[in-house]
């Protein structure tokens, strides 16, 4: 029997996450598949990202079935069984009898026929199984962890810094499909996107945003023509944190969202843009339709080759993405302890370098989507503790101002603080994990 297509592009999708540690939301939006229709498009999202958000408990359902241990299965059989354990455990609209021999279907597409009646076996074995109850309380790391898919050292850092509540609200938040934020970018957008049958309500966090709740907003003339960015809303605060200037430097600009939204804030502003990656600069510059006031440089962060200062200074740094594992699931599976002191080291050095670009009396906002104290607070203690010139400011004195002003809409902006840092927590707060801190020079 065929596969359907949606099923396929699951498989294919799944197989490049793990062999080429590429990122599903990204193939989702490439153009291999933008001729599905948008049923299967849906489906296909729903697949690749649920199999990837709980891959932990699907794998400990396998193992109890099969006859072998997964870590002798060639990659292909596994993902065909992990595609359909899901359906079988999270779709109930989808008879099992479909995802099983689609599943069979798809080992044999792959050239590995001789394992097909093996994962027909498991398969069966698994569709006479009830799903477990929905866990409604969990009292220790090791049990969230386990109930909802995340590693447990992700999750008792969690707990140690936040608290087991907010870990619980994290690691749920996860495993849930993100909402679709946007930004407006003009007065007549949401009219356009309301004639193209997009349908969206205010956001919680800032004025600017819009969240979808029906219709395809990429396919949208409002948004191939720039009048909306698709956002996350506390990506839109941290943008508004950079404030007013007329000589700006974004230093690790890509993919560009917030380039546009500073840039949107001061129209009349000089704006430079580096990006380390060639490609990715070249892509920034098509988002920005090569604005003349936007000038975008292909250089290295942590050696920025720029004579000038400027008033304002974005270092939103590459960082672990531990705040938005809803959308980027993969990364709880790949990131290590290990990694966030490599992750350091080049942040301080971003910080650093960014910080020598800033002018007397101006500001830098360091910022990251990441959980760790070691990536946020430590870099920015880190960086201050060798210089004098530099202090931090408040970020609630700069929130209580963007409240007054009616940008921030969020009725209890205290909460978004943690000392003089901003900090947004997923399922806390209705956006991703972001860290801001100000740093003003003398």
């Amino acid at each position: 029997m065929p596969v359907s297509p949606a099923r396929a592009a699951a498989f294919d999708i799944l197989l490049r996450v793990e062999r080429e540690n590429s990122y599903a939301a990204e193939l989702l939006h490439s153009t291999t598949y933008a001729n599905l229709s948008t049923p299967d498009h849906a489906l296909l999202t729903e697949l690749a990202m649920g199999v990837i958000r709980w891959r932990s408990v699907l794998d400990g359902e396998l193992a109890q079935a099969s006859s072998q241990p997964l870590a002798k299965l060639d990659l292909e059989i596994l993902i065909a069984l992990r595609l359909a354990l899901y359906q079988f455990r999270k779709l109930d609209r989808i008879p099992q009898r479909a995802a099983l021999n689609e599943s069979v279907e798809l080992v044999k597409r792959a050239r590995k026929r001789s394992a097909a009646p093996f994962v027909n076996a498991v398969l069966r074995k698994l569709s006479t199984k009830s799903p477990c109850d929905p866990v409604s309380s969990v009292v220790k790391e090791v049990a969230l962890a386990e109930a909802f898919a995340h590693p447990e050292w992700l999750v008792k850092r969690w707990t140690e810094t936040y608290g087991l509540a907010a870990a619980h609200k994290i690691c749920e938040h996860d495993q849930n499909i993100p909402q679709t934020s946007l930004r407006l970018r003009s007065p007549d957008a949401e009219k356009q996107l309301s004639a193209e049958g997009i349908q969206t309500i205010p956001g919680r966090l800032v004025s600017s945003a819009r969240v979808v709740t029906a219709g395809d907003v990429p396919k949208s003339k409002a948004f191939r023509g720039g009048q909306v960015a698709i956002q996350d809303e506390a990506s839109q605060l941290v943008a508004a944190l950079v404030g007013i200037g007329h000589c700006i430097l974004d230093c690790c600009a890509a993919p560009g969202g917030k380039t546009l939204a500073i840039s949107d804030r001061n129209p009349d502003a000089s704006i430079t843009s580096l990006e380390l990656h060639p490609h990715r600069a070249r892509l920034l510059r098509k988002l920005t339709h090569n604005d003349s006031r936007i000038h975008v440089v292909a250089a290295d962060a942590q050696h920025i080759p720029l004579k000038r200062l400027y008033d304002r200074v974005l270092a939103d740094v590459p960082c672990s993405g531990t705040g938005t594992l809803g959308r980027n699931p993969e990364i709880k599976w790949r990131l290590k302890p290990e990694d966030l002191t490599e992750l350091q080291r080049r942040q301080i050095a971003i910080l650093r370098s960014a910080m020598a670009q800033v002018a007397p009396g101006g500001r830098l906002i360091y910022s990251t989507c990441s959980l760790e104290k070691e990536e946020n607070e430590d870099v920015v203690e880190h960086a201050l503790a060798g210089s004098n010139s530099f202090r931090l400011v408040p970020c609630a004195a700069e929130l209580n101002c963007l409240k007054h002003s009616g940008e921030l809409t969020w009725s209890d902006p205290a909460s978004l603080t943690k000392g003089p840092y901003l900090r947004t927590i997923p399922g806390v707060h209705p956006c991703d994990g972001f860290f801001a801190a100000i740093l003003e020079r003398s």
